[in-house]
């Protein structure tokens, strides 16, 4: 993928001083987390970036082409690691354009919601240098035995916001634990949420997602 990706953008009133690039779950699209902006309430002058996935067919779905960052294949978890490694790379050309634009990396967050959220970890624990924090929402580790192999040390203290569903019926929240736990062992720090509904978002995170925005962008 060699292609910058297309992208949706909110500009706050004043001028940036941060940003959040934020990846959208499989088959939707750039619009997707536009709607919650103003209910996170941030205050700070933050511009928000909305990246489109690439359209390409995806396995679990019969080969069904859509915005995916990456493909699913049920039979070969771990299949999916090329596609991610090239999403990643994308979102990383995203970042180094917030940095050109006059935003430090220490005022740019990574989120992603379900397989965007898979982006936004696999990105910001690899990236050379600290970002503010990762925000991951429904989502998982991808191949957590080797995170750290590749691991970033510059970002070894940086926020990640966890959050997921109990009843979640696409990504059991057991993945998302073992996730977790996964991070902790490797001493980073994970601020945890579960909420209770499926694959989705519910006011009560959105209400705790502002919340640690806040603290990022204090």
């Amino acid at each position: 993928m060699t292609d910058p990706l297309d992208c949706l953008e909110i500009e706050p009133a004043d001028a940036a001083r941060g940003a959040v690039i934020w990846m959208h779950g499989l088959g939707a699209d750039a619009t997707d987390f536009e709607p919650i902006v103003p209910m996170l309430e941030i205050g700070a002058p933050v511009r928000f970036v909305f990246p489109n996935a690439p359209v390409r067919p995806v396995t679990i779905n019969g080969g069904m082409a859509m915005r995916a960052w990456y493909d699913i294949d049920p039979r070969a978890p771990l299949a999916g690691a090329e596609d991610i490694r090239a999403s990643a790379a994308a979102v990383a050309a995203l970042v180094d354009r917030e940095v050109e634009r006059g935003i430090p990396e220490e005022q740019i967050v990574l989120a992603g919601f379900s397989q965007g959220g898979v982006i936004a970890l696999h990105l910001g624990l690899r990236h050379p240098r600290r970002l503010a924090g990762i925000l991951a929402l429904s989502t998982y580790l991808h191949d957590h035995e080797h995170l750290g192999d590749e691991a970033s040390l510059a970002g070894v203290d940086a926020p990640i916001f966890m959050a997921h569903g109990r009843m979640d019926p696409m990504i059991p929240i057991t993945r998302a634990v073992t996730s977790r736990e996964a991070l902790t062992a490797l001493g980073y720090s994970v601020e945890w949420h579960e909420y209770p509904m499926g694959h989705q978002v519910c006011p009560e995170e959105i209400a705790d997602i502002g919340a640690w925005l806040r603290q990022r962008f204090a």
